[in-house]
């Protein structure tokens, strides 16, 4: 497929590609360039394979021939598939109550082990919606109730059902700090009731995880052990080991403590946001700061801790040298919803211009719907109004682009238009920052998903 005669914006350079071109297949983009290269870019691909059909409407390939559609996009602007950094689109199902409210499990304030790809509803409508609206990523996962709720997974938006949509069944750890746990097991005489009980319940199970990861180590070894002397005979020959019992949770908990999966904290107040960074030093974890609704009166805090985690041997959990300097790793804050009321006193400092503080301070930051709270489709518009609040225009594009595919850590497929990297493209009339555009076309996996070019 070619799209030709596009203003192209990278998100990788700062000015766009005029009349620009973007070749590209169902696995990756081929190429991109300005002018009439697309015209000898097709030649030489007919060049290649005598079977190609150019055609400048949308169609089926046949038997026979290999499908080449080129779409004239008539001087509208090219855009990476916007992509949403912290949602819960599909675990709060649209036009439900209970029924379809499958976003947390309050049973336990440790629940590692609940995975959103579990919950998630593939026919909510806000699915499509959020796709027509240019958002073709999405990281959904479970709510704030818990202080490990379980695991966020990385979907596209323009897939039929969850399998087929996933990116990663596992992109981060979802963790909880503040009111939302003290208010879900507080009523209930139940711990946690104090902040202090929110830390301590965090700590318990990531220090109960380096225990079991130690002890779970040794078994393997010794079951190695065994099996290479399998064939020995007599006294040399080393005695079974005992089956080492599973357990799930803090399976779950592995990749976190290995630094292999980030944790995604929930944290509204600025003692709340120390909290998560404090535990994150302490057990040198890869983490993102997700609300971080008064982060900007304590941004020259985070910009340090941002700067101290690009350190070696940082966030690296278990595997950190002993004798070397260590401690967490920050990757970026997650900002938002930036629509909506004070709904609760930790909201009491929420602020329209978070995130442009904290970008002018040096960190990266995403915004996010969190959808239900904001619906998926105004993920443009809540950039639109981090812009407004302050951000720098390029920051606002790049928060729910290229900047929330490198916080989410996987920028090397999506977040830019670069080639190699996967072909999610969107179409629009004008900047996504002006709510008069109109998204009209929308590239899913190098095909059409949504077409309304009319």
């Amino acid at each position: 497929m070619i799209i030709y005669n596009a203003e192209i914006y990278t998100m990788e350079k700062r000015e766009p590609i005029h009349d620009g071109y973007v070749v590209f297949d169902r696995k990756k983009i081929l190429e991109i360039g300005s002018g009439d290269g697309w015209q000898a870019c097709m030649e030489k691909m007919g060049n290649e394979n005598p079977n190609l059909y150019v055609r400048r409407d949308f169609a089926e390939n046949d038997e026979h021939t290999t499908l080449l559609n080129t779409i004239d996009a008539k001087g509208a602007r090219l855009y990476p598939g916007f992509i949403d950094a912290h949602s819960h689109l599909g675990l709060f199902d649209d036009g439900l109550t209970e029924e379809g409210s499958d976003g947390n499990e309050i049973v336990s304030p440790i629940s590692p082990d609940l995975r959103a790809i579990d919950g998630i509803h593939n026919a909510d409508p806000c699915f499509t919606e959020a796709l027509e609206a240019g958002v073709t990523l999405v990281a959904a996962g479970p709510g704030s109730a818990n202080i490990i709720g379980g695991q966020f997974a990385l979907l596209k938006t323009y897939e039929k059902t969850v399998d087929r949509a996933l990116v990663d069944p596992y992109i981060a750890m979802k963790a909880a700090l503040g009111e939302n746990p003290k208010m879900c097991y507080g009523k209930e005489n139940k711990a946690p009731q104090t902040r202090m009980g929110n830390a301590a319940l965090l700590r318990s199970v990531l220090s109960e995880t380096i225990e079991y990861y130690e002890k779970k180590t040794q078994s393997e070894e010794k079951w190695a052990e065994y099996k290479n002397a399998e064939n020995k005979e007599g006294d040399d020959k080393p005695e079974r080991p005992d089956v080492f019992e599973k357990d799930l949770e803090l399976e779950a908990m592995i990749p976190v403590l290995l630094g292999e999966k980030p944790l995604k904290i929930h944290a509204h107040r600025q003692d709340d946001i120390l909290t998560a960074i404090r535990i994150a030093n302490e057990f040198n974890l890869k983490y993102t700061l997700d609300h971080c609704t008064e982060g900007h009166l304590i941004a020259d805090v985070l910009c340090e801790e941002y700067e101290e985690g690009k350190k070696e041997n940082r966030g690296l959990g278990l595997r950190t040298d002993t004798g070397k300097p260590s401690g967490g790793e920050l990757l970026g804050v997650i900002v938002g919803p930036v629509i909506g009321e004070r709904s609760k006193p930790e909201l009491r400092n929420m602020k329209l211009s978070t995130a442009g503080e904290l970008e002018k301070a040096g960190l990266p930051v995403a915004i996010m719907t969190d959808h239900p709270c904001i619906p998926e489709p105004y993920l443009p518009l809540s950039a639109a109004l981090a812009r407004k609040g302050g951000m720098t225009e390029e920051a606002a594009m790049s928060s729910i682009t290229l900047t929330a595919a490198k916080i989410l850590g996987v920028q090397d497929r999506y977040g830019s238009i670069s080639v190699g990297k996967a072909p999610d493209l969107v179409l629009i009339s004008g900047s996504p920052l002006d709510i008069m555009s109109e998204v009209q076309l929308v590239i899913g996996s190098g095909r059409i998903v949504t077409d309304k070019r009319g």
